[in-house]
């Protein structure tokens, strides 16, 4: 699934000031085996890049929420063998400009052994150009394009399904169990919503089909009426979106506004409780197709969205648990490289290779084995439906990757 509010954490000091040189660029981060003043032994440090500010904020937050959480929980077995875990959260602010230059901050900082990022498909792709000049190992919880890792660098690996999985998948749905033919997509223009309404429409046609139109609306609009009402000329079966939640939470109220009560779908990227908050009752027979799991279907993933909650009086959002299970495989790479080189600090490139390595890691609500590439063999989509004004919406059934 997918998934701004404001929170007062309780943060060690050593974390505290992690974010504080996270977010200035201090000096003190481009020193190599830094010595934790707590006499936490040697520093190794985790990055998240995720938009924190913002209208992605609710998703940003929760990748990097769900973390933290991991890292506090193996912070004491980092302390055990020698090493001072930290985390290093930085806004991206889904900004492709900013992820590239929190990037090469964070290449900088000798410290840093990994990231866990981004949400937007658009800033981790040219953001992981610079880790990999910096042989800087990122793990993405969330990011689908096939850009992603179809350049093949060394260092980028994501633990979710790839656009060319999902958008078919939304199709076949639409297709056959929805049974729309004719279909009018818009997408949002950006790397993630264009590649994802490609996908779909692609598979629409392929499988009989018809799209009647396919416009572009612009991030951060609000009003969407010349769009729906080519939309309403038409008069499709279903509306498709690839985008994200704050635009189409008021596409999907001005749909229904103009009496345009057919189904519409999106991908991942309206999985937010946000969707909900904007969209209100008007949110009904709303469908979406999410790289993430819910939680509460798995013993694991109910303990998780226990612990999330007791720890951060929240509730889960779709991405905290696939924040939570990208930095687990992160961190069982960084621990596989310490053994591997000796219970000694690794280097960037052997914590690269172990990461890339991973083969049967169980997470909270994902398994991950990675591929040449760095795309996980266990990847689903999952289908999603709203019946009431009420978020998550009721799962409907999942598909795995062949």
């Amino acid at each position: 699934m997918v998934l701004k509010k404001g929170m007062a954490l309780v943060l060690s000091t050593s974390l505290v000031f992690g974010i504080l040189a996270g977010c200035s660029g201090n000096k003190s981060q481009q020193t190599s085996g830094t010595t934790s003043d707590g006499g936490g032994g040697k520093v190794i440090k985790i990055v998240t890049q995720s938009p924190l500010s913002g209208a992605s904020a609710t998703q940003g937050e929760a990748i990097k929420l769900g973390a933290q959480l991991k890292l506090e929980e193996q912070k004491e077995e980092f302390k055990k063998l020698g090493f001072d875990l930290q985390l290093v959260p930085y806004d991206d602010q889904a900004d492709p400009k900013k992820g590239v230059a929190n990037a090469q901050l964070i290449g900088a900082d000798k410290d840093v052994l990994g990231v866990v990022g981004h949400l937007n498909s658009g800033v981790a792709i040219p953001s992981s150009e610079v880790y990999e000049k910096n042989n800087l190992t990122m793990v993405s919880p969330v990011n689908t394009a096939t850009d992603v890792t179809d350049r093949n660098l060394k260092v980028v690996n994501r633990i979710c399904a790839r656009d060319d999985f999902q958008g078919p998948a939304g199709a076949e749905y639409a297709l056959k169990t929805l049974n729309a033919k004719n279909i009018f997509v818009i997408d949002d223009k950006t790397a993630y919503g264009t590649g994802l309404a490609k996908a779909f429409e692609q598979a629409v046609e392929k499988e009989g089909g018809k799209v009647l139109g396919h416009e572009s609306i612009t991030v951060g609009e609000k009003d969407f009426n010349g769009v729906l009402n080519k939309v309403l000329a038409k008069k499709p079966d279903l509306i498709y979106f690839g985008g994200l939640y704050a635009e189409a939470g008021l596409i999907v109220k001005q749909a229904r506004d103009k009496g345009l009560n057919i189904p519409i779908m999106g991908g991942d990227g309206i999985d937010s409780s946000t969707l909900v908050e904007i969209a209100g009752t008007t949110i009904k027979n709303t469908y979406y197709t999410s790289i993430a799991a819910d939680p509460m279907k798995t013993e694991n993933g109910k303990k998780f969205a226990e612990t999330y909650k007791k720890k951060f009086n929240k509730d889960v959002e779709g991405y905290s648990a696939y924040g939570y299970d990208a930095a687990g495989v992160l961190l069982e790479g960084v621990k596989s490289a310490i053994k591997s080189n000796g219970n000694k600090l690794p280097s960037r490139e052997q914590v690269r290779d172990s990461v890339r390595k991973t083969a049967n890691y169980q997470g909270a609500v994902t398994k991950v084995a990675f591929d040449a590439k760095g795309d996980n063999k266990y990847s689903k989509v999952y289908i999603y439906k709203f019946d009431e004004q009420k978020y998550p919406g009721r799962e409907e059934g999942e598909i795995e990757n062949k």
